[in-house]
């Protein structure tokens, strides 16, 4: 029997055609072109208004050698990535859990909870500032202490970063609670019936059925993790402790030093790290379906 395979008219070509040209234009214009752009630019000393010198590797060499704030940024970007990883992203998950099992007022924890999420990072920055200003702080005048917490190098990364994850928290609690709720409540039965205890349950049923989840929150997390900016340029423009490689893009590219080939090395770095967590993920995606 000879299957019918369907014509498309010059009408749904023509729509097909304009569709995927603008997704195309669209894309290659605002991701790819700038993308190409600064890898190009990188190899470059520019101002932005005078002429244009190649200098090959130069500027990487001089990142690595003779720019003290690329080591710090490289520091806080990992350690920014380890809190939301290692502390933020389990409290979201067993705050799922919890709101899970339907507990009296669930509905407005789970309200509460997912409240920062709908803020910006940089209005989380402008409440950080509230909170542990060593002037005016509610921290400070509910304690009687006197730290400057955002003044103090050696400690002002770490408040920021528990601020950061008070936002984290609840983006991965929802995520993780959709989840949740997708699980076949027939496995939790027949490993109750089976003598598992309730964490036995979880453990070894129910999160290895997460797995797709967990695949998502990992790149949330990275991603959050990379590009945080917002919440430290509002507190001191990413200075004195709370620098960041995004914040450093920003300083060489716009600032005042304006070193365009500069800050697109910068740029091309947080691009790689980027893409090997990228790269990770979709093999693992293309791997799973195939």
């Amino acid at each position: 029997m000879a299957v019918k395979t369907r014509r498309y008219s010059a009408r749904d070509m023509t729509i097909l055609v304009i569709g995927l040209g603008v997704a195309i234009v669209v894309n290659v214009g605002l991701v790819w072109g700038p993308t190409l752009a600064s890898v190009g630019l990188s190899g470059t000393s520019w101002n932005g208004i005078g002429p244009m010198e190649w200098v090959g590797g130069r500027n990487y060499h001089d990142l690595a050698a003779e720019y003290p704030p690329f080591w710090s940024a490289v520091r806080n970007n990992v350690l920014w990535l380890a809190f939301l990883g290692l502390v933020a992203t389990p409290f979201g998950l067993f705050c799922a859990v919890l709101l899970d099992r339907r507990l009296r007022l669930s509905r407005v924890y789970q309200s509460a909870l997912y409240m920062p999420v709908v803020l910006s990072l940089a209005v989380v920055g402008f409440i950080a500032q509230l909170v542990y200003s060593s002037d005016y702080g509610v921290l400070n005048a509910v304690t009687g202490l006197g730290v400057d917490w955002l003044g103090d190098s050696s400690i002002n990364i770490w408040v920021v970063m528990v601020a950061a994850a008070w936002r984290h928290v609840g983006y991965v609690m929802i995520i993780y609670l959709a989840g949740l709720k997708a699980v076949d409540p027939a496995l939790k039965e027949a490993a109750a019936i089976d003598g598992a205890s309730e964490r036995q349950a979880f453990f070894r049923v129910v999160f290895p059925t997460l797995r797709p989840v967990n695949v998502i929150v990992l790149v949330i997390t990275v991603i959050e993790a990379l590009r945080a900016f917002d919440i430290v340029y509002a507190i001191n423009k990413g200075r004195n402790g709370l620098e960041l490689l995004s914040v450093l893009v920003t300083e060489n590219i716009v600032g005042e030093a304006s070193r365009i080939g500069f800050g697109s090395a910068i740029a091309v770095i947080l691009l790689v790290i980027s893409l090997a967590f990228i790269v990770t993920y979709l093999s693992q995606l293309f791997r799973e379906e195939r």
